[in-house]
């Protein structure tokens, strides 16, 4: 499925004034340099830990790619995916802390970006203004200032950015939006994204280097490690260069290895982590392309005190001019001690399970409301349908496909089709070859965001699409952006 975005267009999706003259044909996109038909796509992978390891699996195998660099400021992750590469390609990349001095590098041809949220967009400008394309993971941004300059820096420099939105190269969600559009469902009225996902209480550590020969553990309810090492002293770890665009604060384990996702500063919370992939197959299911115009949120955080800042139950309601409905829920609190959530039954007043019990229930997925019936999406693209008073089984995606496991932290799975895309539309110099293009990222980012101001500020917001602002509403206006360190500023001219 292709996604041609012409400037008319794009100025309509609320954007406008951000490409202007910038915009160029896909003839006119260029190379740091040219790559003949079998040259092999130079690469780097920043961010080599959690999903990075799909980045590199992915990219790595692919023929006529190699890994020329592997990117992370923790030394201590070199050596296993060193060996992880040298057993599938034979051959060993260089491997670099600082990423400035790969974008300096003029044979890496592009680059993906796997790190944590608030180093999405950096990394992705600094890679554009290079000349190199960027495949970068989603959210694309941790702020909504951010997702306009990438744009802006994109088109400006020529390049591809891809956004990793896998369910937009599955094969069976195309399809089941192609159910959609061909009215089968009747008009749909409203979606809603679900999460929901099991999260241990991850605990408070007092702030400081870990103790000699102490484990990287993910929480307290467990023995998962987050790390196959032990790590007793930082001094493999460019903690600074960490901590980038944010705040300067001291190290904490709660603030770093995969537990960032629950701290303002570097994450957006499982709104805005596992939410992006159920929020972008809402909005493209519901056929919004503009923003909607009045949000609300609502949560909190639930279970034994931790150092956790983003809420683990928060449901988000998006309203659109037209009168659709937007929904996004997500609960990752426990609900009993074994970490596995009871079963959800729907009960109907006289006590008996509903007709709603003939599909099988979905925990994270999509589901898609239309006059004549409904759908839902689980997060590997398998689809049910139903019909009538009764609920009626319709037609499905077919051949269940479970190759995505969405409780795998190891960030492997499904839709690893997006990764050949991006491939792809990089040796043909096409963008309109990408099935996640940049700017259809920004706009399924954009709602886990705003929904996260809503939340925060805990009131409605109303926002005028066409500038991606707020309506009158200063307070909120300023959490489009956030005030950056000394020499990691994403630049309002880019």
């Amino acid at each position: 499925m292709k996604n041609k975005i012409t400037r008319r267009s794009f100025v309509k999706k609320g954007s406008a004034g951000l490409v202007g003259a910038s915009v160029l044909s896909n003839s006119a996109l260029s190379y740091g340099r040219i790559l003949g038909s079998n040259d092999s796509l130079q690469m780097a992978v920043i961010g080599i830990r959690g999903r990075g390891g799909s980045h590199i699996e992915n990219f790595g195998k692919m023929k006529n790619v190699r890994l020329k660099y592997l990117v992370d400021i923790d030394e201590n992750l070199y050596k296993e995916r060193l060996d992880q590469v040298e057993q599938f390609a034979g051959y060993r990349p260089k491997t670099e802390w600082d990423m400035r001095r790969v974008f300096d590098d003029k044979e890496i041809d592009a680059v993906s970006v796997a790190t944590p949220n608030h180093w999405h967009a950096l990394a992705t400008i600094w890679g554009a203004q290079a000349g190199k394309h960027v495949y970068v993971e989603k959210p694309s941004c941790h702020n909504v200032f951010e997702g306009r300059k990438m744009i802006e820096a994109s088109r400006k420099y020529n390049v591809l950015v891809q956004v990793g939105f896998q369910n937009r190269s599955i094969a069976n969600t195309q399809r089941a939006i192609k159910f959609i559009r061909d009215g089968k469902l009747g008009e749909v009225y409203m979606t809603r994204g679900l999460c929901f996902k099991p999260r241990p209480n991850i605990g408070i550590y007092p702030d400081g280097p870990m103790k000699p020969g102490e484990k990287f553990r993910m929480n307290l309810e467990s023995d998962h490690y987050l790390t196959p090492y032990t790590q007793p002293y930082l001094d493999k770890v460019h903690y600074d260069m960490w901590m980038g665009p944010a705040p300067e604060r001291p190290f904490n384990r709660n603030r770093f290895h995969y537990n960032w996702h629950w701290n303002w500063d570097y994450g957006n919370g499982d709104t805005g982590n596992q939410g992006p992939h159920q929020f972008d197959v809402a909005r493209w299911a519901l056929g919004q392309d503009d923003l909607p115009v009045r949000v609300n949120s609502m949560g909190g955080y639930y279970g034994k005190k931790s150092a956790q800042n983003t809420p683990n139950v928060q449901t988000s309601m998006f309203e659109y001019a037209d009168g659709k409905i937007l929904e996004f829920g997500t609960r990752g609190i426990m609900t009993n001690p074994e970490g596995v959530f009871l079963p959800d039954v729907n009960i109907t007043g006289n006590g008996k399970i509903s007709a709603y019990s003939k599909a099988t229930p979905i925990k994270i997925g999509t589901i898609v409301l239309g006059m004549d019936g409904w759908m839902q999406i689980d997060s590997g693209g398998n689809w049910q349908t139903f019909f009538g008073r009764n609920n009626e089984p319709g037609p499905t995606s077919g051949e269940k496909d479970d190759s995505y496991d969405p409780m795998d932290l190891t960030g492997g799975g499904g839709g690893e089709a997006i990764f050949q895309n991006f491939i792809d539309a990089v040796r043909s110099n096409d963008r309109s070859l990408q099935t996640c293009d940049i700017t259809v990222g920004h706009q399924s980012t954009v709602l886990p965001l705003i929904a996260n101001v809503a939340y925060r500020l805990g009131r409605e917001v109303r926002l005028d699409g066409k500038n991606e602002s707020f309506v009158k509403d200063k307070e909120a206006d300023k959490m489009l952006t956030r005030d950056y360190r000394k020499g990691y500023v994403v630049p309002d001219k880019v």
